[in-house]
């Protein structure tokens, strides 16, 4: 395994990417301008993903893949890329386990022969070492550190989980700063599950918050990460009195949906009226409960895109194609559409870059000057994405059954992450 993806690792996952460390083959086979590449034929070229469609606890990132084949629908039904047709394969659910993601890059190249992996959206990246080696073009949610670094690897949004020398996104701390009207003498309590991801996300956000004005009450990655707790009141009682003895003005959870419905729903109980606010639940189909739908209520969820609500030519662009790859229906749109449509798309637009001439060097080589703008994820550059996130993104708050827009979509300037 690559020195530098090792020390990415041990920032955030090095549990996690133990499988990786002990079955991932050696380095790819090297490119000459004009060879012949994996994957990529006279009219084709073959892409499959990597997403956790089914987990333990119930959440799900299933429609990652219908986001990125309505993506690669539209590609074809323009032409394709460069007269070359997607022949997407779809997504391999990896259950958010550590071999079985390994596993899957591992059949992906091996086995199905593909040019890149675009999704790849997972909790766990344990393969990542497997296909920089490979030097396979990589495309995700950069929610991991396997995404900061690596030349092969892009998350669609940029990096979010920067290393030291790299930059933080400010979407949150700025965004719950404008709800609650600034963030001078406000505080803010943050939990997160206790693993590697949650306590690098604690260390990030403290960070974040800090440098935004707050003044961080709480700050634990302290609940169990492979069961949900029956009784929340151990996490309620400290943080409700974590401001001074008193409760903070706000709570984030760095948590998934099955755990913040019990924590919010705990606090609620227990008597919180400040701001609870989190990045995964923007979900209409998480409304079909009453019970969740009671949980979620008044939350403000983060968003690193565009919110489904607003009126623009690129979400119009975006809800016509969902429609169309779901036969027409009128399904609800979650976040992890937007994952999978986003994911494919930064993929085909340095694709577009790399010319007929499509090789790895020619993709590596359009990618490293590669920069558009007013997208759904706000204005892309790479390699800067491999460094830093695009900085941009929204916050809705759901209200009465129906999520509407909190705080506009914009850009924030991120601050240096040491």
């Amino acid at each position: 395994m690559s020195r530098p993806i090792r020390t990415l690792a041990a920032a955030a996952a090095a549990l996690l990417l133990a499988t990786a460390c002990n079955s991932a083959s050696t380095g790819g086979t090297s490119e000459k301008p004009g060879a012949s590449a994996r994957g990529v034929t006279t009219d084709s070229i073959k892409v499959g993903g990597i997403v956790s469609m089914t987990t333990a606890s119930g959440y799900s990132k299933k429609d990652t893949d219908l986001g990125a084949r309505a993506r690669y629908e539209r590609a074809n039904a323009e032409g394709g890329i460069n007269g070359r047709k997607i022949e997407y394969l779809g997504a391999e659910d990896d259950g958010q386990d550590p071999a079985r993601n390994l596993a899957a890059a591992r059949k992906l190249v091996q086995q199905d022969q593909v040019f890149a992996v675009s999704p790849m959206s997972s909790v766990t990246f344990s393969g990542a070492d497997f296909l920089e080696g490979q030097k396979v073009p990589t495309v995700g949610w950069g929610t991991l550190p396997s995404f900061c670094g690596p030349k092969h690897l892009y998350g669609f949004n940029g990096c979010l989980v920067p290393m030291p020398g790299g930059t933080l996104n400010q979407t949150w701390p700025e965004g719950l700063a404008t709800v609650l009207g600034g963030s001078a003498g406000k505080s803010v309590a943050l939990l997160a599950n206790d693993n590697d991801a949650g306590k690098f996300g604690i260390r990030t956000f403290t960070k974040g918050f800090t440098s935004a004005g707050f003044k961080v009450s709480y700050a634990k990655a302290a609940v169990p990460a492979t069961s949900l707790p029956s009784d929340w009141s151990a996490y309620t009682k400290e943080i409700m009195r974590s401001a001074g003895g008193k409760a903070p003005d706000a709570v984030v959870s760095v948590m998934q949906t099955p755990y913040n419905i019990g924590l919010f729903t705990a606090l609620k109980r227990s008597g919180f009226t400040g701001v609870i606010s989190d990045p995964t639940d923007y979900d209409p189909g998480l409304l079909a409960k009453d019970a969740t739908r009671q949980a979620l209520d008044g939350v403000h969820v983060l968003l690193q895109f565009q919110p489904f609500e607003a009126d623009t030519p690129a979400m119009r662009q975006f809800k016509a194609d969902i429609k169309k790859a779901a036969g027409g229906k009128d399904v609800p749109l979650n976040m992890h559409m937007m994952t999978g449509y986003m994911s494919a798309d930064l993929f085909l637009s340095i694709a577009a870059k790399a010319g007929k001439d499509l090789t790895v060097d020619s993709f590596q080589k359009a990618a490293s000057s590669f920069s558009d703008s007013g997208t759904l994820v706000g204005d892309r550059a790479e390699p800067r994405g491999q460094k830093e996130s695009f900085g941009c993104g929204a916050l809705v708050r759901l209200k009465n059954g129906r999520y509407e827009i909190a705080v506009p979509f914009k850009c924030y300037e991120p601050i240096p992450f040491g």
